[in-house]
């Protein structure tokens, strides 16, 4: 056993013994942080217009601050653009974590000293939860593969500008450095696929132990293996038995990732963004996350069902319930307030604070009435699959299709298989009826025959792939929605039948 691996022990049991201090006061810590947030912030261009100092309270907190989204705060964000400081939070953010939003066009999500802690001690004590729960550290002995962007930063007025990704490239802790994976001339690489080459080259006779990485693009990394080798990942990465993931919903993946790696192996969800790290999963047999209460984010929630109307409810950690859909809005101490990072979230635990991810606010079909969401899709697909073993899926999204040549309007259900159905029109069935329980207003629209059943249109192989590099977003931290409520990224995947 190494050194890391012996000292992360200790370390470990002490994070973990100060995590249980705030989840024993979880809801005076959210509201010992809201009022923290504004005092730090009172001298500050949005504080003095929202009149921070007159704050006293939540209440006095929601009349104060909106509800927003990048759009409403762009003005401010411009000014720090042009190197204007103590606008959003005291002085200027260390960096800017450039993204892509679908509405958005580009954003710019500043990060600043005091909030990178979130983003950097939050990946590290996931691991170091991991450790103390299940007692395995040696993974830290060996290599660490970390699927990431471009670490490489331009600079405006002061402030560097990245992405996410990339910037905590530069947070790696010392004692990982010399562990981690692929180099860093290798993560410089913009092109995705000349990147994945290389990363294969330089990783694939190397004792990997730790892969993490957004599910699909970690999914294109085995399959690049495999064609090269005509090996399972287990026999290539022999010491590898830990996966790290996050940003999408594993299950449509796992069937298909873990028959690639040819054994279990153990994994740790995570819940990163831009704005914030938000949860990670801190015990293996848990579905939910544990949400991140101590780390300068107050948290607010809005009922999904409310989210568009024009006062929606907004609740603190205190007044959330289980198992209902809440838009997630986040105040941080990098100057996001009010903030709605476009998430769902559904609590499995109140004791501790538990998540799972449900969802886009704005990715959901509501052609006729039916506000199918992510999460609904997802079970479908799971319960589909489970009950036709053999199929394995490497992508899928839905569309409306609302105006068919013939017959009635249907939802679309665009699926890239790498094993297929042996009865598709069976399993077309198992989706529907399936869709048809989680959905009453689906229920409806069927029995009411205002729609027909759902439609599958199979893709070709590489089909998701070859979209994403069309529309120039292919690896790295980038995405397929899983449903949208127009037919633009179904009309173009249509294309590859």
């Amino acid at each position: 056993m190494g050194i890391r691996s012996i000292i992360s022990k200790p370390l470990a049991a002490y994070i973990v013994a100060q995590q249980e201090k705030w989840i024993a006061r979880s809801t005076q810590v959210q509201a010992e942080w809201r009022q923290k947030l504004v005092e730090q912030a009172g001298n500050t261009t949005f504080g003095k217009d929202h009149h921070f100092k007159d704050i006293q309270s939540y209440e006095d907190y929601k009349q104060a601050v909106p509800v927003r989204d990048y759009e409403d705060l762009r003005h401010y964000v411009n000014q720090i653009l042009e190197g204007e400081e103590n606008i959003l939070w005291p002085g200027k953010p260390l960096y800017f974590a450039k993204t892509s939003g679908t509405t958005s066009g580009t954003k710019y999500i500043p990060i600043s000293k005091d909030s990178i802690h979130n983003h950097i001690d939050s990946a590290k004590n996931a691991l170091l939860s991991y450790i103390h729960e299940t007692g395995k550290s040696k993974f830290l002995d060996n290599k660490l593969i970390f699927l990431s962007g471009s670490p490489e930063m331009k600079e405006k007025h002061g402030i560097k500008i990245g992405r996410l990704s990339g910037i905590s490239t530069h947070h790696v802790p010392a004692y990982l450095q010399s562990n981690r994976m692929p180099s860093y001339a290798t993560n410089c690489i913009e092109d995705w696929e000349e990147k994945l080459e290389k990363i294969i080259d330089e990783t694939i006779n190397q004792p990997m132990s730790l892969i993490s990485g957004i599910p699909p693009w970690v999914q294109m990394y085995f399959d690049r293996i495999q064609a090269r080798t005509g090996k399972k990942i287990k026999d290539v990465f022999p010491t590898f038995d830990l996966f790290v993931y996050g940003g999408v919903n594993f299950e449509p993946y796992r069937a298909k990732l873990f028959e690639s790696i040819g054994k279990p192996v153990d994994s740790i969800e995570l819940y990163p963004a831009s704005e914030g790290f938000f949860a990670y999963q801190n015990k293996q047999h848990d579905s939910g996350m544990l949400l991140l209460l101590n780390t300068g984010i107050f948290y607010e929630f809005i009922p999904a069902e409310e989210y568009f109307s024009e006062n929606p409810t907004r609740l603190s950690i205190e007044q959330v319930e289980m198992d209902k859909n809440y838009a997630l809005v986040i105040n941080n101490n990098a100057g996001l307030w009010g903030y709605s990072i476009g998430d769902t979230v559904k609590f499995v635990s109140l004791n501790p604070y538990k998540v799972i991810v449900s969802g886009r606010i704005k990715h959901f079909i509501s052609a006729f009435g039916e506000h199918v969401i992510g999460e609904e899709v997802e079970k479908a697909m799971k319960f589909a699959c489970e009950r036709h073993s053999e199929v394995e899926i490497i992508e899928f999204t839905v569309a409306p299709m609302v105006s068919p040549d013939e017959g009635l309007p249907y939802h679309e259900w665009l699926i890239e298989f790498a094993t297929p159905p042996k009865n598709m029109t069976e399993f077309a069935e198992d989706l529907d009826k399936k869709m048809i329980e989680l959905n009453v207003y689906y229920d409806d629209l069927i029995t009411g025959s205002i729609l027909r059943p759902l439609v599958i249109t199979s893709l070709k192989r590489d089909a998701f792939i070859n979209y994403m590099r069309s529309q120039g977003k292919l690896g790295g931290q980038n995405k397929v929605p899983r449903l949208s409520n127009d037919r633009k990224i179904a009309d173009e995947l249509g294309k590859m039948v």
